[in-house]
């Protein structure tokens, strides 16, 4: 074999194994949870690694017809919250396993 057609061996079972490590953490962000809160913890919002909505927690207290703006900000907040939490859970996964090389814009999870 010559230098090359090694080279290119090599480069192609890196992309293989970077790949299945990439569908890991496809698999893991599936179930890792991230919590976001809002109101000092009266809303509380639950989201997947991928930014899915898995739990919503509203304190009794905000049941009321007259604070119903309010609860439906806090909701967004919440959401927003666990949301942005979620990302950047993702990125710190993203930069583990790529070692902190990143991916050219649009290849992104």
């Amino acid at each position: 074999m010559t230098t090359t057609s090694c080279g290119l061996n090599f480069l192609s079972k890196q992309a293989k194994a970077l790949q299945s490590k990439m569908e890991e953490m496809q698999a893991s962000l599936e179930t890792m949870e991230v919590e976001g809160s809002s109101g000092a913890g009266l809303v509380r919002v639950v989201v997947n690694g991928k930014g899915f909505m898995r739990q919503l927690h509203i304190d009794p207290s905000l049941m009321v017809e007259s604070e119903r703006e309010i609860l439906e900000d806090l909701v967004v907040a919440a959401f927003n919250d666990a949301k942005a939490k979620a990302e950047a859970a993702a990125a710190e996964e993203m930069k583990a396993l790529t070692g902190g090389m990143g991916l050219p814009p649009g290849l992104g999870l």
